[in-house]
């Protein structure tokens, strides 16, 4: 390709970034969510869908809105690019406020846009490399304790407490550290687990941490080094999988595979299964890939970069594999496409309205690359003998403004010890704390 080409190609994406140039979405609402989403045929071009939310934040004396039945308020507000969080046992509230390594690599001009892209979300601030410790000492629904709890790690996302040890997932290692209730921070140095595909291209670099209830196991969620593979499939050796990590032995092995960018991990109380949210490929128009939910079976292979939702063949992956396409699991529930759900966390508390009694709720980030936007909401997925039934309700919304400005967008979520939900808001710089309206009148004294 000429320079000249490079840049005549290059003006057309950054004008599509400026100018949200792309199709729009053909199918009615709701018809890309649920057990059996529409999978319309594929809309490909040289310019894909761009229709980015400029990151606004939150104006004073705003926030997200509830639902009738619940409440939100600020349980912690002017923080650095908050993600995952962690409640502790006795309370406390741990955030892990990151972003993207600094030393990662983009490929091409496609990188180089996408950067730009990122940037324009709210996603082009260096990154804090931390964990933050929030408390609420006097017991009135704001954390008035703040302290560094973890500095000087490399883009921490997942984080996950097995006795008195707290694991960090950062975006090439699992590391461990010494938990002690009540302190403010840490000052011993972390034990390196296990290193995980990282740099120099590191596409996905979340990496999200979840135990099992045994404790031996720690599953890391690993996400794609490309969109649909094409960097060679050479890059993404242990990637697009939940890796198993044997804690003691300090040895991984790929439990699931296929699953292009698995985020948000919880365990299902019914079944005691393992489930995910994945956040499906790009560039396929506004109506496809849904995002998704899905039971995460052990040694199951879901598809990427092959096929989606099952044996729906990318005519784009070369060479195609119709060997691994014949096995690929259909996932259970789809979140909408280009959602960007991320965290996940199954309901636990009785105090809920009863319509939010039974089933998981996860944290919708937001599109970048639909006509109109999609997520920038929490949402609400009904569960029933442990598996998801029925339409996804919203729970926390109000993220966009009215201009298509994003004021916040929602990352993980979690429940605290009172059976409130806490909403990490990584453009808002917030922790939201959603409870149901009279467990809230009775923390103000009304």
């Amino acid at each position: 390709m000429t320079l000249k080409s490079m840049l005549l190609i290059s003006a057309s994406l950054l004008a599509a970034v400026s100018s949200g140039c792309g199709d729009q979405t053909a199918l009615p609402k709701g018809a890309d969510s649920g057990p059996n989403p529409s999978l319309p045929r594929p809309v490909t071009s040289a310019v894909p869908t761009v229709n980015v939310a400029p990151a606004k934040g939150w104006p004073d004396g705003q926030m997200p809105a509830a639902v009738t039945g619940l409440s939100v308020s600020a349980f912690a507000r002017g923080l650095n690019h908050p993600r995952s969080i962690v409640v502790l046992p006795n309370g406390d509230v741990l955030v892990a406020e990151s972003n993207a390594p600094p030393k990662e690599q983009s490929t091409g001009i496609r990188g180089f846009v996408m950067k730009l892209v990122m940037a324009r979300a709210g996603a082009g601030v260096p990154s804090p490399n931390r964990v933050v410790l929030l408390r609420d000492a006097d017991g009135d629904g704001t954390a008035e304790v703040r302290t560094t709890y973890i500095e000087g790690l490399m883009s921490p996302f997942g984080l996950a407490l097995i006795g008195d040890r707290l694991y960090v997932a950062n975006a090439d290692s699992v590391v461990a550290f010494p938990y002690s209730p009540g302190a403010d921070k840490v000052t011993a140095p972390g034990e390196k687990i296990v290193d995980l595909p990282g740099g120099p291209l590191n596409h996905h670099w979340t990496k999200s941490l979840i135990a099992s209830e045994d404790g031996r196991f720690l599953y890391v969620g690993v996400g794609s080094n490309s969109n649909v593979g094409e960097n060679g499939l050479e890059m993404e050796k242990d990637r697009a999988a939940i890796l198993e990590v044997d804690i003691a032995a300090k040895t991984y092995r790929p439990f699931a595979t296929g699953l292009r960018n698995p985020v948000g991990m919880a365990w299902e109380p019914d079944t005691k299964s393992l489930w995910t949210v994945v956040n499906e490929r790009d560039e396929l128009g506004s109506d496809l890939v849904p995002d998704y939910l899905t039971k995460v079976v052990a040694g199951g292979f879901y598809g990427w970069p092959y096929s989606y939702f099952g044996t729906t063949v990318d005519e784009r992956v070369t060479p195609q594999r119709p060997d691994l396409v014949a096995k690929a699991i259909v996932p259970d529930y789809a979140l909408g496409a280009h959602t960007a759900s991320l965290g996940v966390v199954f309901q636990s508390s009785q105090g809920w309205p009863r319509e939010f009694s039974k089933g998981a709720l996860v944290a919708q980030h937001g599109s970048w690359n639909r006509k109109p936007h999609s997520g920038y909401k929490v949402v609400f997925v009904p569960f029933k003998a442990g598996r998801p039934i029925g339409a996804m309700r919203d729970v926390l919304t109000g993220f966009l403004s009215a201009d298509s400005e994003a004021l916040g967008r929602p990352v993980s979520v979690a429940f605290d010890q009172s059976g409130a939900l806490l909403v990490t808001d990584d453009v808002g710089n917030a922790v939201w704390k959603v409870a149901p309206q009279f467990a809230q009148s009775r923390l103000d004294g009304r």
